[in-house]
């Protein structure tokens, strides 16, 4: 696989994607490649940055991470009903976990006396305190107790990608596998200048830290990173456009204004114009006889007369022996458009 071409590659020979997989995820995602993916950004990010006190929890808290000591598990209720909870305390407290799914699983991996990390939404219970499906981790020396940071990334889903086990997290898996698999494939693609001028994180390191943040600072510079480069290249798109419309089509040259901008400004107009309608209508009439072609935005709140404007702009073209067409986004502007016009130019003959 050659280096180049390793973005284009589809997203089903990613290791955990298969056909199945990879079908959905371009069907209800739009992803069909490595590239696809890799740009597939969190919309947001659940901080795991910080552990609290089983004692310091409330209902109110969006989610929790807190570390505690099994002190025992039940089994209640049967068959649909059945459920399996486990008490976690600290120092100051403790709590209920409880699940309504997966028991057989999480039977084999919760003990009294074993000691994990416990990520979830506190909720509260007949009074007490619960997390439901927490997120687990068994804590070891490798955990760091005073804080993990880990800004856990959050990404788009949709029900039927979950079926397939593609929620948030599974998507957060593929991720950590794309970007193994990339290595030293993700080019910078801006000068080194420009990247030391403006102090920008490089490519790379930008794609990294937008899934997998070391903290909202590089978080932040990654997005930063990111954002400057798709608005740059939006920019040279349109200025590349521009010179091109410049270089390979000419417009026709409108040379004069004659009787029908003349005879509708001084007789039929039923209104006089405002300043900055003068100075736009001056605007499009330079660049009307430049021979080069014309796109031209007009702005202006409603009722502030841009429909005046096109007519003027529109006679200029019958003047020079061309035709004109006004288009509007619904028949009923347009037969206003029809009717308001052809009041106006009744008496020009046209």
């Amino acid at each position: 696989m050659q280096s180049d071409n390793i973005l284009s590659t589809s997203i089903e020979y990613l290791k955990g994607v298969g056909q199945e997989r990879a079908s959905l995820l371009k069907k209800e995602l739009g992803i069909g490649t490595f590239e696809d993916l890799l740009f597939h950004f969190p919309f947001r990010y659940v901080d795991k940055t910080s552990i609290h006190r089983i004692a310091d929890l409330n209902e109110m808290m969006p989610y929790c991470q807190v570390v505690g000591r099994i002190e025992k598990v039940n089994l209640i209720g049967k068959g649909t009903a059945k459920r399996m909870t486990a008490v976690l305390s600290d120092d100051t407290g403790s709590l209920e976990l409880v699940w309504f799914k997966g028991i057989p699983f999480m039977q084999k991996l919760i003990h009294p006396g074993l000691e994990f990390l416990v990520f979830g939404k506190p909720s509260e219970f007949k009074g007490k305190l619960n997390i439901v499906h927490p997120e687990l981790e068994t804590v070891t020396k490798e955990v760091n107790l005073s804080g993990k940071s880990v800004l856990q990334p959050v990404y788009p889903s949709t029900e039927k990608l979950k079926t397939k086990g593609l929620e948030s997290r599974g998507i957060a898996k593929l991720q950590r596998t794309l970007l193994d698999k990339l290595g030293e494939h993700i080019h910078e693609v801006l000068p080194d200048q420009l990247v030391h001028k403006l102090k920008l994180m490089s490519r790379a390191a930008a794609l990294h830290q937008i899934h997998f943040p070391a903290n909202m600072l590089k978080q932040k510079a990654a997005e930063n990173r990111l954002k400057f480069e798709e608005l740059l290249f939006i920019q040279l798109k349109l200025l590349r456009l521009h010179n091109l419309r410049k270089q390979e089509f000419k417009g026709h040259i409108f040379e004069k204004v004659g009787h029908y901008v003349n005879s509708f400004y001084k007789e039929h107009l039923p209104f006089d114009l405002t300043g900055a309608q003068k100075r736009v209508i001056r605007e499009i009439r330079e660049d009307v006889r430049s021979g080069k072609q014309m796109n031209r935005l007009l702005q202006g709140d409603v009722g502030s007369g841009k429909t005046i404007v096109a007519l003027m702009s529109m006679l200029m073209a019958l003047d020079n022996g061309m035709e004109a067409c006004m288009m509007a986004p619904t028949e009923i502007l347009a037969t206003q458009h029809f009717h308001s016009i052809s009041r106006f130019t009744e008496e020009l003959n046209i």
